[in-house]
């Protein structure tokens, strides 16, 4: 998935005069979530208004349903689109020829500096996560939507043992076990305590985790 458009674009597509830009209907869904992603970073989940939505990502609310069934759509959609970007920023920046671990170790780094450069995607999709249910209250999110992100971990983790840096160990527990220690580890210092450093606590947290996968 690509970045989401620039939180500039909706007041530059209405500007008086300006010739609006046509967007496919991918690049206005995207329009849409980035609206979204602003909208609930700075009222949260229950104060989100779908007008503010429309008018930050410059289009009436009504064609807001074109392309999403009701705000349950548009929040799911909103909160799986933000975490395959922010997945794929952490990929991206990542050098795939260094040895395993030592990938594993600059991943959580990555994945710890977000919590101070992207705190306000973050923010909006732990609204998402927590508040997102379907009408018998059982979240609407579920670990399925990490599927992608499991398989990409347990490739990683596989090809470390084959190049003999990583031991013997079922490669899906592990997934499973690393993404929620990423998980924990972005809600700990985004939200409870922004005053540790993300660095320090990212090189822990690989120490404890490399102790128990790295071959010795």
């Amino acid at each position: 998935m690509s970045t989401p458009p620039s939180p500039t674009t909706p007041a530059q597509s209405t500007k008086p005069g300006a010739r609006r830009q046509r967007l496919d209907e991918n690049q206005r869904r995207e329009q849409i979530m980035t609206a979204a992603l602003e909208e609930l970073a700075e009222y949260g989940y229950d104060g989100l208004s779908l007008a503010r939505v429309a008018r930050r990502a410059g289009v009436s609310k009504g064609l807001i349903w074109h392309y999403f069934a009701d705000k349950d759509d548009l929040m799911e959609s909103t909160a799986k689109a933000t975490m395959t970007t922010i997945r794929d920023r952490v990929a991206d920046s990542l050098d795939l020829t260094e040895p395993v671990p030592d990938i594993v170790r600059a991943a959580l780094r990555r994945a710890a500096a977000l919590t101070r450069t992207h705190r306000g995607e973050l923010s909006a999709l732990n609204h998402i996560v927590h508040n997102l249910r379907h009408p018998d209250g059982t979240p609407r999110l579920t670990l399925d939507a990490y599927e992608s992100t499991y398989q990409a971990q347990e490739s990683l983790f596989r090809r470390g043992q084959a190049e003999g840096t990583l031991r013997d160990f079922d490669t899906r527990v592990m997934a499973i076990t690393y993404q929620g220690a990423i998980d924990m580890m972005i809600e700990y210092l985004g939200t409870e305590n922004p005053h540790i450093d993300p660095d320090t606590y990212a090189d822990r947290l690989a120490d404890i985790l490399l102790a128990g996968i790295q071959r010795a």
